[in-house]
């Protein structure tokens, strides 16, 4: 394929920010019917799926938002997608405030440069529409590219870009594999030119060696064209290998953002601490592992000041009432605990 077809005509430089997340909350009403209310003599419950994470994305790296399930991080991706509104805070993507993008500015500017890959390619995909039309979809709806000859070979550029060949526009989601599947998603993404994808949990539906198989070419297409992720999983050994930064998310708080390989080799925070710890290794002269004390409290009655403190072998009383800010940690990035803030860690 001819690479320039897909590079960007402007390449902004590295680092320069693409998104800005500031104290971002999104919360879902998650009460009964009024009149179950009435009848029960019970109030409105509030599900605080995130509740003020902040963090910056920069042009062409990876951030990766890891932890278990349940702690906000796929809410965050549907929130910097347009997905959900927020309830609190804001998101700026190259500057402007994506709430404040309307009509066709929001079309030219925001829909067509930020796109989504979800987590399981069996159901993104249309199943009636050939592979051909899906890819061809975003290239039609933003007006790109009007002639079909024209749209046909952008179409079978894509196809070979993500290690497809141009036969398999006329066949049927059905008819692939789900790694295929998946490079077909990467393929629809980048037919809008699109400069940030965010990445749902993108490989966890995927077998090893096919997850690893996604993982490289999604690190090729960013070498090749500047993109951008933002990348959620749960899984480390798959952070580790595509991430630059990455920000640890507990019950809807980012309490660690740090560079990758800072992280891993010291982490600051006692819950990255203990997810780190659980990570299987082939060194077997390591010391035993440990299961992660405790379970995650419910985001519907989440634990006063910090929410990690019930299940933290270092709290102590101000991290029962107070919940910590982000503060600098050693080797850069930031950590938000009162221990790693006042010295008490091993």
């Amino acid at each position: 394929m001819d690479d320039a077809s897909v590079s960007r005509t402007l390449r902004p430089e590295l680092g320069e920010p693409v998104i800005e997340a500031d104290g971002v909350a999104r919360y879902f009403d998650v009460s009964p019917p009024w009149l179950n209310r009435v009848l029960e003599r019970r109030g409105r419950r509030v599900l605080k799926a995130v509740d003020g994470v902040s963090f910056t994305l920069g042009r062409g790296e990876t951030l990766a938002l890891v932890g278990e399930s349940g702690c906000g991080k796929s809410t965050v991706a549907r929130c910097v997608v347009g997905l959900y509104p927020l309830t609190r805070g804001r998101i700026a993507f190259e500057g402007a405030d994506i709430a404040g993008l309307q009509g066709r500015e929001r079309r030219e500017r925001f829909n067509r440069h930020v796109q989504m890959i979800f987590q399981d390619p069996y159901s993104s995909l249309n199943p009636r529409w050939r592979v051909r039309n899906v890819i061809a979809e975003p290239i039609r709806s933003h007006g790109l590219i009007e002639d079909a000859q024209t749209v046909r070979r952008r179409v079978d550029e894509l196809l070979r870009f993500v290690g497809l060949s141009p036969a398999d526009g006329d066949k049927f989601p059905h008819e692939f594999s789900g790694g295929q599947r998946q490079r077909i998603s990467i393929a629809r993404a980048l037919a809008s030119d699109a400069s940030l994808l965010v990445c749902d949990e993108p490989t966890s539906a995927l077998d090893v060696s096919v997850q690893a198989q996604i993982l490289n070419l999604m690190k090729d297409l960013q070498r090749e064209l500047g993109l951008t992720y933002l990348f959620i999983s749960h899984d480390l050994a798959v952070i580790s290998h595509v991430s630059n930064r990455v920000g640890v998310m507990y019950l809807g708080r980012l309490v660690e953002v740090a560079d990758a390989a800072d992280l891993f080799r010291a982490p600051a925070h006692p819950y990255s601490r203990l997810l780190i710890e659980t990570v299987p290794k082939l060194d077997m002269s390591q010391r035993d592992r440990e299961p992660m004390a405790g379970e995650v409290p419910s985001p519907i009655d989440p634990p006063a000041g910090c929410h990690f403190h019930p299940r933290c072998p270092f709290a102590n009383e101000r991290c029962r009432r107070e919940i910590p800010e982000q503060k600098p940690r050693r080797g850069g990035g930031v950590v938000a605990c009162h221990a790693a803030e006042e010295g008490r860690l091993p």
